[in-house]
């Protein structure tokens, strides 16, 4: 086991590691975020397999995101405050095992309703892990590197998405979704062997991460608001870039998992990119994400009928959106008007009203205007999350000024 204190404390405090160390516990937080990244947005690579193989409908296996986003807004600050006085190292190894014995479960699920409870076990776990998380994180480093702390535990997911999500829509087309689950719950479990091992004792309220270096509640709420925007609209076409992509774009459904990956690519180089920018430009690092993801929507709309546009397209909206996240979520535990963990939870929580809305919107679209139009309509709530976060912005200078 790692121990704290091994090297001089910073003189604002917090939990001092082994450089060597605290790479490894980050690697190890980021392991459980690729975990869970690729948990929740599995379902969207295998739409037509969990339609087939349950008996409903792709609307309805898209509801799995929904819903489980649903749970982790509804729990995600009491679950954090009823769990402020547990030492994290313990609390989070407990996280990742109810993943990887919930994802057991779900892949043995007999109907659509099983599957949805074992996500929704899955969901609770996810919920109290996204709200504390960062904040451990950034507890690990010095206050100069809060950024690049969000940024490693935010490279999981790109992980997640660059070879989670693709592997296992390979693995479920060519040997059956239940599969993948199966082969996740075994990734999880490894992590968590890691996470034991590796993550420092430490408790919530200790250290420079427990409050915010600015705090700011009008500011915080306008970050929260543009997260809510843009995840929203990133989801009211990603959630059905499968069928995007077959019907309107006209590619094989072989290609799918191939576009996932170079779509998965892009929104790693936008974590590093922006990764690099958090700690030195941090208004930029917050606006040009927003900016590059509402201006891909757009472009989707207006020329997805080409595959190779649409492949291009896809990679910078994702590559916008990873960017924008680790941003926020940095920002959180700037503006925070209270304790981070706290505000964390309801960003968390922001962040998941918008993967829950944007399969609902984009499920009307579908109904209604048709699948084409779906990145119209995320397009529009994406450029009203730019508005926010420049009105942000702008609160922040004139906050300095004054």
């Amino acid at each position: 086991m790692i121990q704290v204190g091994a090297s001089a404390p910073e003189p604002a405090g917090g939990v001092a590691v082994r450089p060597v160390a605290t790479v490894a516990a980050l690697a190890a937080l980021g392991g459980a975020a690729f975990c869970f990244v690729t948990g929740e947005t599995l379902p969207v690579g295998l739409l037509p397999q969990l339609s087939a193989g349950l008996r409903v409908s792709l609307s309805a296996v898209g509801l799995l995101v929904t819903i489980y986003a649903l749970v982790v807004v509804a729990v995600s600050a009491p679950l954090t405050h009823l769990t402020r006085g547990i030492p994290r190292r313990p609390l989070l190894s407990g996280l990742l095992a109810v993943f990887v014995l919930s994802t057991l479960a779900a892949s043995a699920a007999p109907s659509y309703g099983w599957l949805i409870a074992a996500r929704v076990v899955i969901a609770l776990a996810q919920a109290l892990f996204w709200s504390i998380v960062a904040v451990v994180a950034v507890a690990l480093v010095p206050p100069r590197a809060r950024g690049r702390a969000v940024a490693g535990v935010f490279a999981g997911s790109s992980v997640a998405l660059i070879l989670g999500i693709p592997a296992g829509t390979w693995v479920g087309q060519e040997m059956g979704w239940r599969l993948a689950f199966v082969a996740l719950s075994g990734l999880g479990l490894v992590d968590l062997a890691a996470l034991a091992v590796l993550l420092p004792t430490m408790r919530s309220g200790e250290g420079h991460a427990a409050v915010g270096t600015h705090p700011d509640a009008r500011r915080y709420q306008l970050t929260v608001l543009t997260t809510i925007l843009c995840v929203g609209g990133s989801f009211t076409a990603y959630t059905y870039v499968t069928a995007f992509l077959t019907r309107v774009s006209g590619l094989p459904l072989r290609a799918v998992a191939l576009v996932l990956l170079l779509t998965g690519a892009a929104d790693a180089v936008g974590l590093v990119a922006n990764g690099l920018l958090i700690d030195r430009r941090p208004t930029l690092a917050r606006v040009g994400p927003v900016a590059l993801l509402a201006a891909s929507l757009f472009a989707l709309f207006a020329f997805g009928s080409s595959g190779a546009a649409t492949i291009a397209l896809e990679a910078c909206a994702g590559m916008g959106l990873s960017g924008a996240a680790i941003a926020l979520q940095s920002h959180v535990l700037v503006v925070a008007p209270g304790r981070t963990d706290i505000a964390s939870a309801w960003y968390s929580a922001s962040f998941n009203v918008g993967i829950a809305g944007g399969p609902v919107i984009g499920g009307l679209v579908l109904s209604t205007l048709g699948l084409r139009f779906t990145p119209l309509v995320g397009g529009m709530l994406a450029l009203l999350g730019l508005a926010t976060v420049l009105a942000e912005s702008r609160v922040g200078r004139a906050s300095a000024s004054g």
